[in-house]
């Protein structure tokens, strides 16, 4: 199965992101019922390691946290893949970011080194755009880079499980883990 770690946006955050999308005119906006923050994404798993990995998470003791959307980027190098709304510098999330690395390592799970990058994927660009295409995208940086969003309670985190699909990916919420407040 193929699955991720991630926080869910409250309903505020996820207004405002949908708005900042209607006004990008290039793209493919992500559909806001699936907006969130990536906290490890364990690719395809056996459900034998994932179940071991679920009673590790249901014994995680980590205060809630207050996030903030600030800032927009484009991850993807060169021939950038998608805009994202950054993450406000948050020590605890690179926290529970590590302690769920830590964990997933315990139960057997690999994990590829990356550096741990927090954002909300806010739009997906096609692999290859023409010079008008990555003009405007220059343009709703100048515009909208320095987006911001009121600051957020985080008090869960979810399991998700993925299914790629045409129209894009579909999530299921497959264990929810309580933070302590």
């Amino acid at each position: 199965m193929r699955v991720f770690l991630g926080v869910p946006l409250p309903d505020p955050t996820l207004a405002l992101l949908e708005r900042l999308q209607g006004e990008i005119p290039v793209g493919r906006a992500v559909d806001p019922e699936t907006l969130h923050i990536t906290l490890a994404f364990l690719e395809e798993q056996p459900s034998v390691l994932l179940e071991a990995l679920h009673e590790r998470l249901s014994e995680i003791s980590v205060p809630t946290l207050r996030l903030r959307l600030q800032g927009l980027c484009l991850l993807g190098g060169k021939n950038p893949r998608v805009l994202a709304a950054e993450i406000a510098p948050n020590p605890e999330l690179g926290q529970l970011h590590r302690k769920i690395r830590a964990l997933a390592q315990e139960v057997g799970i690999a994990l590829p080194r990356t550096r741990f990058r927090p954002h909300v994927t806010v739009l997906r660009f096609a692999r290859r755009m023409e010079a008008r295409q990555l003009q405007q995208i220059g343009q709703a940086l100048q515009a909208h880079g320095d987006f911001c969003a009121p600051p957020f309670q985080v008090d869960h985190f979810n399991l998700y499980s993925s299914t790629l699909l045409p129209q894009g990916p579909r999530y299921e919420v497959l264990a929810q883990y309580p933070l302590v407040g």
